[in-house]
């Protein structure tokens, strides 16, 4: 069950200012719970708190460090249930991919936990010439200081995750504003974090309208920020952010090749879910699917029939598999791109209706690349089916696009799967899967419109640390 109201967290404190933001359940559309709201003034005393919390938050051992995401992880495994029911409804998520998601959060703060103890730096060579004979290098990795995070919609616990679990790791303090749309994931995650002894000012977690969080990107006492969203915001949020370091984890139109070779019911079993899972409201959902003209025909008829076995409905139900877009504005959207394709000349196999916020899982063939359905992110329940000859020109089509996330290939073919390392112009490159695979410690994000930097707590880490050298010189006389 979820509280009548959230607060927000300012300098590691709940705070009930007031109850302005409503939250909705997004399959009833009725009103769930009330969050506090953060305004301007708000947001300045988070910042200022945490730039007075950077040099506490820096002098943590790497154990204490360390036992701060293990409370965590086992608090976040002590109320799974609570996280997932609170997302399956904030969100619309199916409750199945809601556990899911839980046990995410919970793998990426264990991850988390683990890499902050393993921070290492290096002993460094300077004797390269007779100059430098006594000289030696040393340099270690220190915390840039205080994170800005904006969090999305789609994954509200995991993808937070990423962005407060390493900041924890390495020391540095943060204000997140999570999604509007789904503010709930994060705000339990802040309760959990209430309940260690972090520096005051260390976290912030910040529900607030778009238009009254400028100080996230533009303020100068924040050294990095972390975004997650639309290509379109990402992108300006950067032009904006001034001097800090930028961190952009973007949209997608992933594309999923099925080679010749390739095990026809296994690639129909995975791209069913990279494409529909979480009614494809994922950036690396299954988008384009380029299939191999000698199987087309028998795939097209396996994954149609697939599809339209999917269970739609309350995300509640555990046997529900589609559940509601996270708006009907968004719902609406989409099914404007499919009908629109439809009008020149694409076909839909099957799906392509809508009921409020509810969208068909909807396969469709024969759209041109222009059409927005293949070109840009559709970021909802939609693919779209196209045949190919030579596997060198089906990389080429991958490559087509503004995007460049992630991309899955079937095939059992060595050669063929370094050449689409080697050739695809994405930042990861998934072979005998879908590109929607992730699993929390690997690197993750990607070239072109889809962002800058990596995720991964490993990487993010690297983003969050900056390298201090320490270079000591041995007189003649020892």
């Amino acid at each position: 069950m979820l509280k009548k109201q959230y607060p927000y967290y300012l300098a590691n404190e709940a705070v009930q200012a007031n109850t302005d933001l409503e939250v909705t359940d997004k399959f009833t559309g009725k009103v769930a719970t009330k969050v506090a709201l953060a305004d301007a003034k708000v947001i300045d005393k988070a910042i200022a708190a945490a730039v007075k919390a950077a040099e506490p938050m820096a002098e943590l051992k790497a154990y204490q460090r360390q036992a701060v995401l293990a409370h965590c992880a086992n608090r976040f495994q002590e109320r799974a249930d609570e996280l997932a029911d609170a997302l399956c409804i904030e969100a619309g998520k199916p409750i199945k991919d809601s556990k899911g998601e839980v046990s995410r959060l919970i793998d990426t703060f264990r991850i988390a936990a683990e890499e902050s103890v393993r921070i290492y730096g290096e002993v460094m060579p300077m004797d390269i010439s007779a100059r430098a004979a006594d000289y030696r290098g040393y340099w270690k990795r220190v915390p840039v200081g205080p994170c800005s995070f904006i969090s999305p919609f789609n994954f509200p616990l995991n993808l937070a995750a990423h962005k407060v679990a390493p900041a924890l790791a390495v020391g540095c303090p943060f204000i997140l504003k999570p999604a509007s749309l789904t503010p709930l994931g994060a705000l339990i995650i802040g309760e959990v974090l209430a309940e260690t002894d972090l520096p005051k000012g260390a976290f912030s977690i910040l529900p607030c309208r778009r238009d009254g969080a400028d100080l996230f990107t533009t303020d100068e006492r924040l050294k990095l920020l972390s975004f997650t969203g639309s290509p379109e915001v990402g992108w300006d949020l950067k032009a904006k952010a001034g001097k800090k370091k930028v961190v952009l984890e973007l949209g997608g139109n992933a594309a999923c090749i099925v080679d010749e070779d390739a095990d026809v019911d296994d690639a129909v079993a995975r791209i069913i879910v990279g494409a529909f899972y979480q009614s494809g409201q994922s950036c690396i959902g299954v988008q384009r699917i380029l299939v191999h003209e000698s199987l087309y025909d028998g795939f097209k008829r396996k994954l149609v029939a697939a599809t339209k076995k999917l269970k739609a409905g309350d995300p509640k139900d555990p046997s529900t598999f589609i559940g509601p877009m996270i708006s009907e504005k968004e719902a609406e959207r989409l099914h404007g791109w499919i009908l629109e394709a439809k009008r020149k000349g694409a076909k839909v196999l099957c799906g392509g209706k809508r009921e409020g916020a509810m969208l068909e899982a909807t396969l469709m063939e024969g759209a041109d690349r222009k059409m927005d359905v293949c070109c840009k992110e559709a970021f909802g329940p939609v693919a779209v089916l196209s045949p190919f000859k030579s596997f060198d020109k089906a990389l080429k089509e991958v490559n087509d696009s503004v995007f460049g996330l992630q991309a899955g290939i079937f095939t059992r073919d060595l050669y063929k799967a370094q050449k689409a390392w080697d050739k695809l112009e994405v930042g990861g490159v998934v072979i005998g899967d879908v590109p929607s695979w992730r699993v929390d410690h690997m690197p993750y994000g990607g070239v072109k419109d889809s962002g800058l930097g990596r995720e991964g707590i490993r990487w993010a880490i690297e983003d969050m640390t900056e390298v201090r050298l320490m270079v000591v010189r041995t007189p003649p006389k020892g």
